[in-house]
């Protein structure tokens, strides 16, 4: 770790994702489990917060008031390893059935939408400077696509847009490890 106490982050994370239902984020130990890892990243994650603000200003330039109007909060990650099941966390019309050793997945339809809101946990591990943990809660607004080239892998992109996560409007919460005194 840097004298200053600053990090110098590399590296990717962890996906873990579940059904949100209100009240509180889950412990860690909860969420973090390997029943709700999404999938194993490829092509890094990306938090991306994007403040809008409606300023005002008399027409001799004298007086100015600027306030924040908006947040927008997007959380975009890879997914490597996925499966069927994985595409009902990203669209809020998938269904998915098992039956005699296959698993289907059905998509679209307006009337099958499960309106589902989740949590999002990005961990990013660091042995040395301390873990990372970015929570959001929201949903996969961005739809997603599939490309099955014969040399490239098939990656599913998932991009969450965030919704408040408490009654202060909270919708990122960024943790981050440092050392104790």
């Amino acid at each position: 770790m840097s004298t200053a106490g600053d990090k110098i982050v590399l590296g990717s994370g962890k996906l873990y994702v579940s059904e949100f239902t209100g009240g509180v984020i889950p412990e860690s130990s909860t969420l973090e489990a390997e029943s709700n890892l999404l999938g194993l990243i490829q092509g890094g994650a990306t938090l991306e917060y994007k403040p809008k603000f409606y300023e005002v200003t008399d027409d001799l330039g004298l007086v100015q008031k600027t306030i924040l109007t908006d947040e927008e909060v997007t959380f975009k990650s890879g997914v490597l390893t996925w499966n069927g099941k994985t595409l009902t966390k990203l669209c809020s019309t998938a269904r998915v059935t098992e039956a005699a050793g296959k698993r289907t997945v059905k998509i679209g339809g307006l009337g099958n939408q499960d309106g589902k809101q989740y949590v999002i946990r990005f961990v990013h591990e660091d042995k040395v400077d301390g873990d990372i943990r970015i929570t959001i809660v929201g949903s996969n607004q961005a739809g997603f696509s599939f490309k099955f080239l014969k040399d490239k892998e098939t990656v599913v992109d998932a991009e969450f847009k965030a919704a408040p996560l408490d009654d202060e409007g909270t919708k990122i919460i960024y943790e981050e490890e440092i050392p104790v005194s």
